[in-house]
């Protein structure tokens, strides 16, 4: 588990909010594409717990478990523990399934700090202090942002047994006037390292109201699934 040293909290009056929970129509697409064989569900990205109503959506008892860098938001629910992506503490092939939505590298990225209630959202602000050395949500889409994501999904394979599925909620963003296309190299890296997708949906959800591209924003949100093939007969 990864710490850091940060300064004291400072809370804003949304209190200690998150700007970008699973929405409504997630879960249930999430839970569409999830067997029965998928008992036990890790987000490594848990933020302040949505994965954990994925019980409420499929037919057969699950146990989730989150992972959230940011105590603040690994608080909020019992069932996630205070830990880093990029060094999960679990050992390898404990996890049925993962059920996540990193970060976007979009404008929530920016180290945005407004007065209270500003529209404008990011992780920076609705935290109210400088993110954990290893949250992803301060990095941009760029190179950084790739090579967080490429430990990240390494670090997925290791804990996912084989014959396990991804499934990942995601979505490309404008900036500057031009898409940023986040989920086919999201889509492309986990292929290379030997993930197979299985599905593919396109989920109409509300998205970002504001800033310089609001009247320009990508319609919707994709939720994948990936298979981890099982080398075994």
């Amino acid at each position: 588990m990864a710490t850091s040293n940060r300064p004291s909290k400072k809370i804003y009056a949304t209190g200690v909010a998150h700007p970008a929970v699973f929405s409504r129509p997630i879960l249930p697409a999430i839970a569409v594409v999830l067997e029965p064989d998928h008992r036990r569900i890790l987000d490594p990205f848990a933020g302040v717990g949505r994965v954990h109503k994925l019980s409420e959506h499929v037919a057969w008892p699950i146990e989730t478990v989150g992972v959230e860098i940011e105590p603040e938001w690994a608080d909020l629910h019992p069932q996630t523990i205070v830990g880093n992506a990029l060094d999960l503490p679990f050992q390898e092939s404990e996890f049925d399934a993962v059920a996540t939505s990193p970060t976007y590298g979009n404008r929530l990225a920016d180290s945005h700090v407004a007065r209270d209630g500003s529209v404008r959202r990011s992780y920076t602000h609705d935290l109210g202090h400088t993110l954990a050395e290893d949250n992803s949500g301060d990095l941009q889409w760029g190179p950084q942002y790739r090579e967080f994501h490429e430990q990240a999904w390494l670090e997925v394979r290791r804990v996912l047994r084989p014959g396990g599925r991804l499934v990942l909620n995601i979505s490309d963003h404008i900036r500057l006037g031009k898409r940023q296309y986040v989920t086919s190299w999201h889509t492309e890296t986990l292929i290379a390292m030997g993930f197979a997708l299985a599905d593919a949906t396109r989920v109409q959800t509300q998205r970002l109201r504001a800033g310089s591209n609001a009247n320009a924003r990508v319609s919707s949100e994709l939720v994948l699934a990936f298979d981890l093939p099982d080398p075994t007969p």
